[in-house]
């Protein structure tokens, strides 16, 4: 299994840090949150990255440098002319994901969690699944939709009332008794079969790997993985930010 670190984002809700440097490399307990993803996925095992750049991306380049791609195979997929969004920066890596048939973990810069990576890793190499969410019950405002076998259905805004797809309904999540669980950012993909449904659904530059997953859930199998106890923080706005900080202390 090898790795894709999404870390092309904005930062808009960590300025003024993002507005000289790229979200990536913004320090939590002096660390920043890229450096500590990289280390935990070589932790679990994962020896070949790859990590996706917009924003300043020159500096996340000369952070590697710097420190010497960690002592890991490390690639970098260039978005500096266009931001693609979570699905276009898969599509747009497509050549270094599909090296080989190996799986391709993907995971958000700006999550840190104790999810074990590889022993989801293991499980998802001896199933038969196109993509893997890795999801748990928690508070959330949107939520992905489950069969009673963990199959993806549906999505849902609990703010805003609203679900996907346009048949899916309040009434039918009770009635079926469908399963809703809060996204972690971090799921695993077969890249084969994901880029030719990509291609297939004739997407373009820029799109969301949860549009995507939700459309192809009838065709491909996009199963979650329950990780019930699983602690997470989105270090991606500065309240939770500052309270990965003190954990680092």
């Amino acid at each position: 299994m090898k790795g894709f670190i999404l870390a092309a984002g904005l930062g808009t809700r960590l300025r003024p840090f993002t507005l000289q440097n790229p979200k990536a490399l913004v320090p939590v307990g002096g660390v920043p949150m890229l450096e500590r993803v990289i280390l935990r996925m070589k932790d679990e095992g994962i020896t070949k990255i790859i990590i996706n750049i917009h924003h300043f991306g020159e500096k996340i380049i000369e952070f590697l440098k710097l420190n010497n791609n960690f002592g890991i195979d490390i690639k970098i997929s260039d978005e500096r002319d266009l931001l693609r969004d979570t699905g276009g920066a898969i599509l747009h890596a497509a050549t270094l994901l599909s090296e080989d048939d190996e799986p391709v973990l993907i995971h958000n810069v700006d999550i840190l969690s104790d999810a074990p990576l590889r022993s989801i890793g293991n499980d998802f190499t001896e199933s038969n699944a196109d993509a893997a969410l890795i999801v748990s019950s928690r508070n959330s405002s949107r939520q992905l939709i489950f069969t009673d076998s963990f199959r993806l259905c549906g999505w849902h805004n609990n703010k805003e009332g609203i679900y996907k797809p346009t048949d899916m309904t309040q009434e039918r999540v009770e009635r079926q008794n469908l399963q809703e669980r809060a996204f972690s950012g971090i799921h695993i993909i077969r890249p084969k079969s994901i880029l030719a449904e990509m291609e297939r659904q004739g997407r373009g530059e820029v799109f969301s790997i949860i549009d995507f997953y939700l459309e192809a859930c009838n065709k491909l199998k996009i199963i979650g993985t329950d990780c019930s106890n699983l602690s997470l923080i989105d270090i991606g706005k500065p309240d939770t930010l500052s309270q990965a900080c003190r954990l680092f202390e």
